[in-house]
């Protein structure tokens, strides 16, 4: 923007330059010229004055060589049929012309121009008065003028375009200054404000930026406020659930219910720390591997997987796999893979887990998903579901900038996977069905 506001001030200062300096130079090369004919009027009609008080060809030899265009050799008169008095530089035709128009005129001659200024003597006579002007002296200060105005236009331009640039600087710096901000507060900087600086715009942004701000910030607040409220209700149905599975007699399905609640309670007091503390600020600085996350997710899925008969098996897993988001969020990602499975396929239905350096997906035999356009919507993936579970997936991988996988599965069914990067991952090793290998 800068540099083009120099452009702009550049070409606008030079094109209004050349309007006032070309004719500014045209006259003064015409003020030179008319000068020099000036002063060479002014000596013929000296000599115009001699001639009316004595025509004696002595008398006038004298004057001419008394003057200095006549000493100079830039002086003549021409007498009727005698030779010229002085040094003639035209041709007698164009001598012989000024005395039949009887009338002052300029001629072109070699290396100048000559006046030619007629007069009628007392005895009838026409007398031709012939000053010559070399064409130095008609150029006579036009370059030292021409040069005096070519500095004047590139003090002017400079100036303009110096102008410019530090109006311009002021812009894109106020400019620079709001686009910082506004990608700080993307960037999850809450408490950013901008000094609202430069033209009036600009400054009505910054005021709307900072106000923005603000707004967000309460919003924000509101929504933590209202998750830690909701956590808190929580917490008294699932402290009457928990006395419930403690009551139960010990086996499979109590063990499970004890590890969901146990799981459940860490999620609740994740959620009431996150909302008061803000997740924003946590994200990007915590890590957690994958493999491991997995591993004790499916020790939870296993059990559940042998009581519905469901064949299934690993792929992958001897490397970590790390992930730069906290437990707590892969923990949802992958009860979210596995929970569609569980929830979507009928009992019995096999499945497959892969997980790689790039991510992690999961395959079944199920029918698979009709319309994966729609799946990852909200109150839209039917099936009676609410969609909430994939779109926990792909907002977990646009955090992490990789991408959702929602494909048709080699298995028959659905694929669904939460990918690092773009490719998809290539499993390394396989194990035994019904086998847990992590």
């Amino acid at each position: 923007m800068r540099w083009a506001l120099n452009r702009l001030a550049l070409a606008i200062t030079s094109m209004v330059a050349l309007a006032f300096l070309v004719p500014l130079a045209v006259a003064v090369r015409q003020i030179a010229y008319d000068q020099a004919i000036s002063e060479a009027k002014q000596q013929a009609t000296s000599m115009v004055t001699v001639l009316g008080v004595d025509s004696d060809l002595v008398a006038l030899t004298n004057a001419v060589a008394s003057t200095a265009a006549g000493s100079a050799g830039q002086l003549a008169i021409h007498l009727p049929g005698l030779d010229p008095i002085g040094t003639s530089h035209l041709s007698d035709a164009t001598v012989q012309r000024a005395v039949q128009e009887r009338r002052s005129a300029t001629a072109h001659a070699t290396g100048g121009v000559a006046y030619l200024q007629p007069t009628v003597l007392t005895d009838g006579r026409t007398v031709v008065v012939e000053v010559f002007v070399p064409e130095e002296e008609t150029r006579r200060g036009v370059w030292s003028a021409w040069l005096a105005l070519g500095g004047l236009a590139i003090v002017l331009v400079g100036g303009s375009v110096l102008l410019a640039d530090r109006l311009g600087s002021q812009l894109v710096k106020s400019t620079r200054q709001l686009a910082a901000a506004t990608r700080r507060l993307g960037g999850g900087e809450l408490n950013e404000r901008i000094t609202p600086t430069g033209p009036r715009e600009l400054r009505d942004a910054a005021r709307d930026f900072n106000t923005m701000a603000d707004d967000l910030r309460r919003l924000l607040d509101r929504e933590r406020e209202l998750a830690a409220d909701l956590s808190h209700r929580l917490r008294t149905p699932l402290t009457g659930l928990r006395l419930d599975v403690e009551a139960m007699p010990p086996g499979p399905i109590a063990e499970r219910m004890r590890q969901a609640c146990d799981l459940l309670d860490e999620e609740l007091e994740a959620i009431i720390t996150g909302a008061r503390l803000g997740s924003i600020e946590k994200r990007g600085t915590e890590e957690c591997d994958l493999v491991e996350v997995l591993a004790d997710r499916l020790a939870f899925w296993s059990v559940l997987a042998e009581d519905q008969e469901r064949p299934w098996e690993v792929v992958g897993g001897n490397e970590p796999v790390p992930v730069p988001m906290p437990a707590s969020e892969v923990i949802l990602v992958v009860d979210a893979l596995l929970g569609n499975v569980f929830s979507h396929t009928p009992d019995g239905t096999a499945f497959r887990v892969s997980v790689s350096a790039s991510g992690l997906l999961v395959d079944d035999a199920g029918p698979g998903i009709p319309d994966p356009e729609n799946a990852v919507k909200r109150g839209f993936s039917g099936a009676g579901s609410t969609g909430l579970g994939l779109d926990i997936v792909r907002r977990a991988a646009e955090t992490v900038r990789g991408q959702m996988v929602l494909d048709r599965s080699p298995l028959g069914g659905a694929r669904i996977g939460f990918l690092l990067h773009a490719a998809p991952p290539e499993p390394v090793a396989r194990f035994q069905k019904g086998f847990r290998s992590l």
